[in-house]
C-alpha cells in the first residue's frame, strides 16, 4: 500500500482544484506558464540567478524547475519538497530532488547560492523556521527570493462582479483555516528582516490579458480551485454555480480586462563579522 501524499500547512496537491491531482498538476503548469518570465526578470534583477547551487524550496511538480534550467542552462538547481509523491513528477526538470521538510534541509550550512521560495510561505503556519533554514543553507552574500500574493491586492479585473467577493472570502478563509495566509504578500519584507537577511527590497509585477490570452487566467480566476470547498461543505454548491457563470460571461467578453499583481521579496545572507563580500575588498 502506497503513503498518501504528503500535505503541509494549508497545501495538499490532492485537494487543492478540481480533478485531484492530475487537476493540481495541470493548474501549476498553467501557473508557471503565466508568470514566469515577469518573475525571472525580476529575480535575475535581484541576482538570485547569479551564483548556485539554487535550491528552489517547494518545487512540487517542478513546473518552474524546469523553466528555471532552460533559461539558465549554467545555474545548478536543487528541487526540494516535503510531497513526495508531487516531486516525483519533477523527474527529468534537470535538477536532483530532494524529498525534506523545508524547515529541517538535509544540506549543509552555506552550501548553497541562492534559495526560491515560490507561493510556499502562504500555505506555512510558520514560516520563521523555514527562512532560518534557508538562511542556514546559504552562503554569506548568498540571496533568498520569495515570491507570494495578497489576497486583498490581488489585482483588478473588469467587469468585475461583486457577487463574488463572499464566495473569494470563503477561499481566504478555509486556507486560513488550515494554517495559511493569503494576505502574506504585505508581511513578507518584515518576516525577512525579522529572520536575519540584510538588503531586503521588494519588488511588485504584474501580469495581464494584453499580453496573455484571458483563458490563461484560468489558474486564479477559474471556478477549479472551489470545488474542493463545494466537497469540505464550505461553499454551497450555489457559490461554486455562481463563480463558474461570472467567469464564463467574463471569458466571452471582448473587452474583459484582467491584472494579477504578484510580490518578489529578496533579501542576503549577511556577512559576519570577519567576512567581508569580493565586491568590497581591496588587495
Amino acid at each position: 500500500m502506497s503513503a498518501a501524499p504528503a500535505a503541509t500547512g494549508s497545501y495538499d496537491a490532492a485537494a487543492t482544484t478540481w480533478g485531484g491531482v492530475t487537476g493540481e498538476l495541470a493548474r501549476l503548469e498553467a501557473q508557471a506558464a503565466l508568470s514566469f518570465e515577469e518573475e525571472l526578470r525580476i529575480m535575475r534583477d535581484l541576482g538570485l540567478t547569479r551564483e548556485g547551487p539554487l535550491l528552489e524550496l517547494g518545487a512540487g511538480s517542478g513546473a518552474v524547475t524546469r523553466r528555471l534550467r532552460a533559461a539558465e542552462p549554467g545555474l545548478p538547481v536543487i528541487a526540494l519538497d516535503v510531497d513526495a509523491s508531487l516531486l516525483r513528477n519533477a523527474g527529468g526538470c534537470g535538477a536532483p530532488l530532494v524529498t525534506a521538510d523545508g524547515a529541517r534541509l538535509p544540506l549543509r550550512t552555506g552550501s548553497v547560492g541562492g534559495v526560491l521560495l515560490r507561493y510556499v510561505l502562504q500555505h506555512v503556519g510558520d514560516p520563521a523556521p523555514m527562512l532560518a533554514e534557508a538562511l542556514r543553507v546559504l552562503r554569506p552574500g548568498g540571496r533568498i527570493v520569495v515570491v507570494e500574493v495578497d489576497s486583498m491586492l490581488w489585482g483588478l479585473a473588469d467587469p468585475m462582479y461583486p457577487e463574488l467577493a463572499s464566495v473569494h472570502a470563503t477561499m481566504a478563509q478555509a486556507q486560513r483555516g488550515a494554517g495559511g495566509d493569503r494576505q502574506i504578500g504585505r508581511k513578507l519584507t518584515r518576516l525577512l528582516r525579522g529572520g536575519g537577511f540584510a538588503d531586503v527590497v521588494l519588488r511588485p509585477f504584474a501580469t495581464t490579458n494584453d499580453t496573455h490570452p484571458t483563458a490563461a487566467f484560468a489558474p486564479h480566476l477559474g471556478p477549479e480551485r472551489l470545488a474542493p470547498l463545494v466537497a469540505s461543505g464550505a461553499l454551497p454548491m450555489a457559490g461554486l454555480a455562481l463563480a463558474a457563470d461570472r467567469w464564463r460571461r467574463f471569458l466571452a467578453d471582448p473587452d474583459a480586462w484582467v491584472m494579477l499583481l504578484g510580490f518578489v521579496v529578496a533579501g542576503t545572507a549577511p556577512y559576519g563579522p570577519a567576512q567581508h563580500s569580493s565586491e568590497g575588498s581591496t588587495s
